[in-house]
């Protein structure tokens, strides 16, 4: 009987995972030729970009059969930049191999992807590929692989040594993921997560969805959409088909859904674990004429990656982007140029805050007093909440006060305005709560309610006070001892704060934080202070009180911190 395995390759960036992905398909009759990487004629680096940069930027699926079977692999990326492309894809695998570098050893990408393996309890192999080079470390690299990744996974009978150009290996973890790996299984109703999302060549929508269990059929209706046409990966390539089952992954066309959406019910114990971008650049077009082509283009490029947030400054004409690094930023820049022929500038990149509440702050706006040009009284309340909350929304009034459509206006405004706060930053971790409302009969409209609301809201939080938080990154420094004075100098001028430092023999080791917007300028400047011996990790930690000068961001909305300013111009037309 015919098994089904969804296999991951995970590694950090250049340890040789989309070449091994080359050799499985080799070994398999997919391919009849090993694919470069340096050459650019790999079977899962199909995007341009892709083959032009020799990294792996979108996860790629493709299928073969080895034994009794039928392994769809994932080629994901490997640079840090893209960690949420590889995290969405870890949700729907059985298995994952995970290839660390013979010469490099253990990097810091590769301890970030094995704690994400672990926590979602996927059972993992470990390739040590480029054996076939000089300074390949062999066996002797197994005690750095139990003691920097996970003791309790590392044992000897699930690590391989080999190398994807000669091949050598090979042979041996094949029979381990066939006979150490779990195959796909999964009973009860349909249940299926989007894990990628692609426009066709009609710009119509694409989902691939990883079916853990149930089946859908062409012209099935679901809750997100009409099933208009199937495909399932069959030796690299795909194939249409009227019915997917349980365990296989399939590119579904007709369905309204983004990226981590459920397909029928979704799957028990399902969690994102996705940090958020902490970087953003404002994007201007080159010719000013492609400003609205820009923005469409940009929105489909959220749409591929939900955690890439558009923001539209209507008052400039701009949009900000969300981003994870300069890496991400360039990709994108040559993707607008590639894909929709639109020449963009970014600008310099800048962190993104939050901010949040000193106390408690309270306002009302009563019809008819004075200053209220609106037939609408709006009173709220907004106070702390804990910490990575988010934004809680409740009622302090009798829902049948007014019709339901004039509560919708006051939520739906109430959600938006806390995006720009007294700095111009989202306001989070607080309640916000209704202590009156009233309405005028048959004048008021819901316009008055979402143009009082900013107003009632801003005079609240300018009461209660915000604190600007920065987002900071927990890091983990290894250098030599001898270099460490320079290292720690050049870490307070980064304002990083350690918290331990020790040195064993020739090596130290520093961990703490340090502001996100720091990171990339620490990456850059530590092969010059440690001789290229440094080894930097580094993962979103938590947001931090701003120390010094307080970071403003430029409000896009009319400003109803300033009142004057805000009724000029929004005015009610009756």
């Amino acid at each position: 009987m015919t098994r089904t395995l969804n296999l991951g390759i995970v590694a950090h960036v250049d340890a040789g995972k989309t070449s091994l992905t080359e050799r499985l398909l080799y070994a398999a009759g997919v391919i009849d030729t090993v694919g470069s990487v340096d050459k650019g004629s790999t079977q899962t680096d199909s995007l341009d970009l892709e083959r032009q940069r020799g990294i792996t930027i979108k996860a790629a699926v493709v299928s073969f059969t080895l034994g009794d079977v039928t392994v769809n692999l994932i080629d994901t990326p490997g640079h840090p930049d893209f960690i949420a492309e590889v995290e969405r894809v870890l949700n729907v695998l059985d298995g994952a191999v995970l290839v660390v570098s013979a010469v490099a050893g253990v990097q810091a990408q590769t301890r970030v992807l094995m704690r994400a393996l672990h926590r979602l309890g996927i059972p993992t192999l470990v390739f040590v590929n480029k054996m076939d080079r000089p300074g390949a470390q062999g066996e002797a690299l197994l005690p750095s692989l139990a003691e920097r990744l996970a003791p309790a996974v590392i044992d000897r009978g699930s690590v391989f040594f080999g190398s994807a150009i000669t091949g050598q290996g090979i042979t041996e973890l094949v029979d381990g993921i066939t006979n150490l790996l779990p195959a796909a299984a999964g009973d009860g109703p349909v249940s299926g997560m989007v894990f990628k999302v692609e426009r066709g060549k009609a710009g119509e929508k694409i989902a691939y969805v990883r079916m853990f269990a149930g089946s859908i059929r062409v012209r099935e209706r679901l809750d997100c959409g009409k099933v208009t046409a199937l495909a399932v990966f069959d030796h690299g390539t795909a194939v249409r088909r009227p019915v997917v089952t349980a365990g296989e992954i399939a590119k579904v066309w007709g369905l309204d859904v983004r990226i981590g959406d459920s397909v029928g019910e979704p799957r028990r114990g399902q969690r994102r674990h996705f940090s958020p971008p902490t970087l953003e650049t404002v994007v201007v077009p080159a010719r000013p004429a492609e400003r609205g082509a820009l923005h469409a283009a940009l929105a489909q490029l959220a749409e591929q990656d939900p955690l890439i947030n558009l923001r539209l400054d209507e008052l400039r004409e701009e949009t900000a982007l969300s981003l994870y690094g300069e890496v991400q930023k360039e990709v994108i820049q040559a993707t607008l140029v590639a894909d929709y022929g639109i020449e963009a500038v970014f600008r310099e990149t800048t962190m993104i805050c939050v901010e949040r509440l000193n106390g408690t702050g309270a306002a009302v706006e009563h019809v008819g007093g004075s200053g209220n040009p609106f037939y609408a009284t709006v009173g709220l309340r907004i106070e702390q909440s804990a910490i990575d909350s988010g934004v809680t929304y409740r009622l302090g009034v009798e829902l049948g006060a007014m019709p339901l459509a004039y509560f919708a206006a006051i939520e739906e405004t109430v959600r938006s305005t806390l995006d720009q706060g007294i700095h111009g930053w989202r306001v989070t971790d607080c309640v916000v709560t209704v202590t009156h409302v009233k309405f005028v009969p048959p004048i008021t409209a819901a316009a008055d309610f979402r143009n009082l609301t900013p107003l009632v809201l801003m005079a609240a939080l300018a009461r209660a006070g915000t604190t600007v938080h920065e987002p900071t990154h927990s890091f983990r420094l290894e250098v030599p001892a001898d270099v460490l004075g320079q290292v720690l100098a050049a870490l307070a001028r980064l304002r990083a704060v350690p918290r331990t430092t020790a040195v064993t023999g020739a090596s130290a080791l520093v961990e703490g934080g340090i502001p996100a917007t720091n990171v990339h300028g620490l990456q850059r400047e530590l092969p010059a202070l440690t001789r290229g011996e440094g080894v930097l990790e580094s993962t979103f930690d938590t947001y931090e009180p701003v120390n010094g000068i307080i970071p403003r961001r430029p409000r896009s909305d009319h400003n109803p911190l300033h009142r004057k300013e805000y009724l000029l111009h929004v005015v009610r037309r009756t």
